[in-house]
């Protein structure tokens, strides 16, 4: 039965947008799960915080490439906010703040993504 998940999922036709989507969706949940833990339990807690700050420092990196094709002042915005997600996901490790802040910003990239705006 995986396997035939696993084979489902690779032949499903996504847009890099619809894939970044969902990962922003797999990694939010992630997150969303970890702020529930107690405290104790840092390895639950590590590992959401610890997927998160790869995702955005993978994002990073590929802002950093000539050849992408987003406009360089996004690029900058979105190098800038990882900078911001690696310093507050330190924060949130050390017991200083919570998760709030991480899921609210993976939020707004997947209703960027997802072509939704505040009409309000």
């Amino acid at each position: 039965m995986s396997l035939q998940a696993y084979k489902t999922a690779a032949t499903r036709a996504e847009s890099p947008r619809e894939m970044e989507y969902r990962l922003f969706g797999q990694v939010t949940r992630a997150l969303m799960h970890a702020s529930t833990l107690e405290r104790s339990d840092v390895a639950g807690r590590m590992d959401a915080l610890d997927w998160n700050r790869r995702l955005w420092s993978t994002l990073a990196t590929a802002c950093t490439d000539p050849d992408n094709a987003l406009p360089q002042a996004m690029r900058a915005q979105f190098i800038s906010l990882s900078l911001f997600v690696s310093r507050h996901t330190s924060e949130v490790m050390r017991g200083e703040d919570d998760f709030s802040t991480l899921i609210e910003i993976n939020r707004m990239i997947m209703q960027g993504l997802s072509g939704q705006t505040d009409a309000g």
